[in-house]
Formats: C-alpha cells, sequence, structure tokens
C-alpha cells in the first residue's frame, strides 16, 4: 500500500510505503501523486517513508522514476528517506542520481525524527 500526504505548513509532501507494494498500486499512484505534486510550491521536500516497506515489485520501477522525474520538474530541493534497515533500499539510491538535479539534496535516515531534522534543522 502507499500513502501520500501534504504538509502545505512546511511546504512537504510525503509518501508511505506499506507492506508488499505492487506495480498495479504504483500505477494507480501515478496520477493522485502528480496532482499533489503540481500544488507543492518550489522549493518543496520529500520525505519517503520506507519504515513499514516489506518489498517492491520491479516493475514499480517505471513508476517510481516517473515520480522522481515529476518532483524534480516541479521543484523539489531536498529528498530524505526513512530506511531503518540500509538492506531494504529498493535502489533508490541509484535511481536519484538519474532522475533528481544534481541540486537536490539526498539524504538517508534510520528514523523519522532523523528525518525531520535533516528536512528541518
Amino acid at each position: 500500500m502507499i500513502e501520500t500526504e501534504i504538509d502545505e505548513a512546511r511546504n512537504l509532501f510525503v509518501i508511505q510505503y506499506h507492506g508488499h507494494v505492487t506495480a498495479d498500486e504504483t500505477a494507480a499512484q501515478l496520477e493522485p501523486m502528480k496532482a499533489a505534486l503540481a500544488r507543492m510550491r518550489p522549493g518543496f521536500g520529500l520525505l519517503a517513508n520506507l519504515t513499514d516497506l516489506e518489498s517492491v515489485d520491479a516493475a514499480c520501477a517505471p513508476h517510481i522514476r516517473e515520480i522522481m522525474d515529476y518532483a524534480n520538474a516541479h521543484g523539489v530541493v531536498a529528498v530524505v528517506r526513512v530506511i531503518p534497515d540500509p538492506r531494504r533500499d529498493i535502489g533508490l539510491q541509484i535511481m536519484s542520481r538519474f532522475h533528481y538535479s544534481g541540486e537536490v539534496q539526498i539524504a538517508t535516515a534510520a528514523t523519522m525524527d532523523e528525518a525531520m531534522k535533516i528536512l528541518f534543522d
């Protein structure tokens, strides 16, 4: 399952992944995510919480790349991922190098508290 949320006060777009994420789920989320990202003010942050993620189908990659490209085109300046176990990184670090500009700050945190400090301190 994928959940998204906008924190307008902090200009933050939040994506949370839970359980086993399928290609159908990521495809179904493309347009709602694009609509939400289009509402963000330039200079926004993106927080991806993978704490409850168990697995992701490899077929999700094109949809994830599309969201990265869309966020990049709409003014993201910081991407922070919460990944408590580094072995659970689903290739996002590598994909980020190709789908975000060199201007975008990218970081990985072990906890939500650490992620919020990276974004707002």
